[in-house]
């Protein structure tokens, strides 16, 4: 121990080093059913960050929390090891992405290690090893087995920066910016692979209800995503182009479509465009789907209303999408405000058809729909026969009246288009035969199909790979080519919790007897960016593969825990913002356990947080002084009565245990964090008070000690050794207390009420030196009127209470607190009874004492005058102060 605090580089050495030679942290794979905890795995960009360093706090905490409970874990670490930006890294740096990867890989798992993160590393697994991408390939081809591959021509995102194409999922932000450079996204027309999610929308969207250990937030942003709407399908058709189907969910409204839209790339909406210079200079400059208002261009086409048979004209306008519904819409402006604001702009008429419901006996009244839209539902007018209906019921009419209409469903998901025109990813096994055979998968037995050398060239540099690209056929042994696309990183960690079950394994991506005892994985953390992207992907993968592979379960991840940022004077920390905090600094001047104890203690996981190198200070000092708190009771061994404080420490051990375990089964850390302090606190004022009892005082140590073991895990192992323990604390059993959390709440509120109380008094009449603190308990029958209020709903509550004789006998007292009690009704509360508030107080009588350097007594009523104890109440002592 130094004057700046303790050693904690030479205590983090020492016991990563014992942990090290224990194998603390291994999973052996005899565990029948192990509690599995698991961080989102990193991507490898060569240091870690303050975001990493939270997310596998809360993780490892965890694991460690459940380890101490008796419970098996597994806690593993891998890497998310492909993508885009170790391919610019290494053609920046003119190097291969392997080397820059595994260079970043050494660096992070140093300081991981250097963090205390208890992993078994013997699981680790890296997704750019062909160990672990012939999996890819190996699962790619099942799904092709099983009809969830596509090929086809789509129209996709491509970002000319990075040269490759995006997930809808990555384009960001109104601006459609690429998720990894922030370039304008563009769009094209390529010929790409598909993996059909699209086939269980409706299985994960239904599914989302079951996920009760997951985020609202993260439930309804995939409710979103996939964006499943009931509606009907009609056709409309157009002069001189056939018929073009329509999908609506608002059919009731059909006698108000004034106007009919396509999309900017529909096919009749192109070929307008080749012989209408107007329609074609709209598409090519103005259309603007992202803009602040609906645009268009009127056509000289009429759609014919299939309700009402009235030709209404048809524009190209820019709010209609096509891979939303089917890219052409009935505009229905009297109940659409999106299409209002178009019919405003062009003039075109809005009819109302819809009104609002009418008081019984009443005829429904037309809204006025001139300036905006009527959007509820309610009952048809202006819609001839159809008047008068009520709009679900209409909507069931004219789907059956109209020849053309029929029930449908619509999605807004689309299929997982996970082809990417770049070199450091997963090839995809697929050979491309120059004669019939079309696009062949390759045979298992010839994967993995091993990435080539980098050459560092624009654009795929798998195309410049012309010896690696020319390959045979498997199916007819003619000349042929290999597919020079790979998949989508996201592939990769959509199945990768299974991998860590069995990560050696050699003939198939997971052992299926194992994976079924182990998973669904019981707590996940992660990032709320990857709601959609990661999350709904791995909820796909898991399902085919229940469907297809013998998987036992159909979700991958049990609870979901997606934390918060961390940010410097309110903003997220980026190198660009030049606002990044390192975490190798605050583990050089502070250690480890410092900057794992402040972020854990200073907000919920869930909650973004204030970085504050203050708050790093006092965390350290903490530490410090706990660590001398157990050097002097080794040192001198405390041998105080086991007296009325020893009885309030010893509550309020039981107390903290109890408290602080509850919240660390709800991953709030910063309150069981909150209540070890508290307790630290309360055992310092204890052994400055008086000599303590040695039982009791290392009792509560222990129990600190235990309590921050996940948490600042390298001092708990050196505090636990001081305190002549054997074996280390992480193997240590969780300390218990059975307690009853009410009465602890109600307990401490007493306490802090009464010294709060004191407090002002000494305060309003000026007392320098208190002479003496006398506190009184309330007298019994007060206790009886408050269980009475509470549980009475007399109107006349004074009434009921003089009911009660021994109330009754109080007189004006009584009619006085009846009165009290009658206006704060509301707010009554049940305190402790008078024994166990007497009690409480005499046990806490030391604090006060300490405090304010006085004798204090603590007496019921009935030892003192009725002038004393008259303005006592349950919970509220009354005071006299001796000056």
């Amino acid at each position: 121990m130094s004057d700046a605090g303790y050693d904690h580089a030479a205590v983090e050495r020492r016991w990563q080093e014992a942990w090290d030679d224990e194998d603390a942290y291994r999973t052996p794979d005899d565990v029948e059913d192990p509690t599995y905890v698991l961080g989102m795995y990193p991507y490898p960009s060569g240091k870690l960050h303050m975001g990493h360093v939270r997310n596998y706090t809360i993780t490892d905490a965890y694991a460690r929390y459940r380890r101490m409970q008796g419970e098996e874990v597994l806690h593993p670490m891998g890497w998310d090891a492909f993508g885009l930006p170790a391919e610019n890294a290494a053609k920046e740096r003119d190097t291969n992405p392997r080397d820059w990867t595994f260079d970043c890989i050494d660096t992070m798992r140093e300081q991981m290690t250097a963090m205390g993160f208890g992993y078994d590393w013997e699981r680790e697994i890296a997704t750019c090893t062909p160990e672990y991408y012939q999996w890819n390939q190996w699962l790619f081809s099942r799904f092709h087995d099983e009809g969830l591959v596509e090929r086809r021509d789509a129209e996709v995102n491509w970002c000319p920066h990075c040269e490759t194409v995006l997930a809808d999922e990555q384009v960001e932000g109104e601006a459609e910016l690429c998720w990894r450079c922030d370039t304008p996204v563009e769009q094209r027309e390529l010929e790409q692979w598909f993996l059909r999610i699209t086939e269980y929308a409706d299985e994960l969207l239904e599914a989302i209800d079951d996920l009760e250990g997951w985020p609202n937030s993260v439930r309804q942003m995939q409710r979103n995503w996939i964006g499943r709407q009931y509606g009907t399908e009609l056709d409309f058709d157009i002069s001189g182009h056939g018929s073009v189907t329509a999908f609506t969910t608002r059919v009731d409204t059909i006698y108000g479509a004034t106007f009919f839209a396509l999309a900017p790339d529909h096919p009749i909406s192109e070929a307008v465009a080749a012989e209408d210079d107007d329609v074609r200079h709209f598409i090519e400059e103005e259309a603007d789907p992202e803009g602040d208002e609906p645009n268009g261009v009127a056509t000289d086409l009429t759609a014919t209303n299939p309700a009402t048979g009235e030709e209404i004209p048809v524009y190209v306008a820019d709010f209609v999408l096509s891979d939303v519904g089917t890219g052409a819409l009935m505009a229905v402006p009297g109940h659409d405000e999106r299409d209002h604001a178009f019919a405003q702009k062009m003039d075109e008429k809005i009819v109302p058809v819809i009104a609002p419901e009418p008081d019984e006996g009443e005829e429904p009244e037309s809204p006025d729909v001139s300036e905006a839209a009527f959007t509820d539902d309610g009952v048809l007018v202006n819609s001839s026969e159809y008047d008068g209906l009520e709009s679900e019921t209409a909507r069931e009419r004219l789907t059956a009246d109209i020849e053309s209409a029929e029930e449908a469903t619509q999605y807004q998901l689309r299929d997982w288009g996970i082809s990417r025109q770049r070199y450091w990813g997963t090839p995809i096994p697929v050979i491309h035969c120059h004669d019939d055979c079309g696009a062949v998968m390759v045979p298992d037995e010839d994967l993995p199909v091993e990435l080539p050398e980098f050459i560092n060239t624009t654009g795929n540099p798998l195309d410049a790979a012309d010896e690696w690209k020319q390959t045979t056929c498997p199916d007819c042994g003619g000349d042929a080519t290999r597919e020079t696309d790979t998949m989508d990183t996201f592939v990769d960690s959509s199945w990768y919790p299974l991998r860590f079950v069995s990560p050696d394994l050699e003939d198939a991506p997971f052992d299926l007897e194992q994976a079924n005892d182990w998973l669904p994985v019981d707590q996940y953390v992660g990032g709320i960016e990857h709601a959609v992207m990661h999350l709904l992907y791995s909820r796909f993968f898991t399902k085919v593969l229940a469907d297809h592979e013998g998987l036992a379960h159909r979700e991958p991840f049990t609870n979901l825990l997606a934390q918060g940022m961390v940010q410097l004077e309110g903003e997220k920390m980026s190198k660009s913002k030049g606002n990044v905090v390192s975490p190798q600094r605050i583990v050089e001047e502070y250690g480890a356990d410092t900057a794992r104890l402040f972020m854990m203690q200073a907000a919920q996981p869930e909650r973004d947080f204030d970085w504050s190198e203050e708050g790093v200070r006092s965390t350290y000092a903490y530490l410090s002084r706990l660590t001398e708190m157990v050097a002097d009771i080794t040192a001198d061994e405390p041998d105080g009565e086991d007296d009325a404080v020893a009885s309030y420490v010893r509550a309020e051990i039981d107390a903290t245990v109890a408290i602080a375990s509850a919240e660390y089964d709800e991953l709030t850390f910063n309150r069981a964090l909150r209540e070890t302090q508290d307790l630290t606190r309360t055992l310092r004022q204890y052994a400055a008070y008086t000599d303590p009892h040695a039982e009791t005082y290392r009792r509560g140590l222990l129990a600190v000690v235990r309590l921050l073991a996940p948490v600042a895990p390298h001092l708990a192992e050196e505090l636990w050794e001081d305190l002549g323990q054997d074996g280390l604390v992480v193997d240590a059993e969780w300390p218990a207390a059975e307690i009853d959390r009410e009465h602890v709440t109600k307990r401490r509120q007493l306490v802090q009420n009464t010294r709060e109380d004191i407090r002002d008094i000494v305060d309003v009449a000026g007392i320098e030196d208190p002479e003496a603190i006398e506190v009184v308990v309330a007298p019994e029958w007060k206790y009886d009127a408050l269980e009475i209020a509470i549980e009475s709903d007399a109107d006349n509550l004074i009434g009921e209470l003089m009911q009660e004789s021994h109330i009754r006998e109080q007189g004006d007292a009584a009619a006085s607190y009846g009165q009290d009690l009658q206006a704060e009704r509301e707010a009554l509360s049940t305190t402790l009874d008078s024994e166990a508030e007497h009690a409480t107080l005499e046990s806490a009588a030391w604090l006060i004492e300490r405090e304010f350097d006085a004798p204090v007594s603590v007496v019921h009523a009935v030892e003192v005058p009725e002038s004393v104890h008259k303005n006592a109440e349950p919970g509220r002592p009354a005071i006299e102060i001796e000056d």
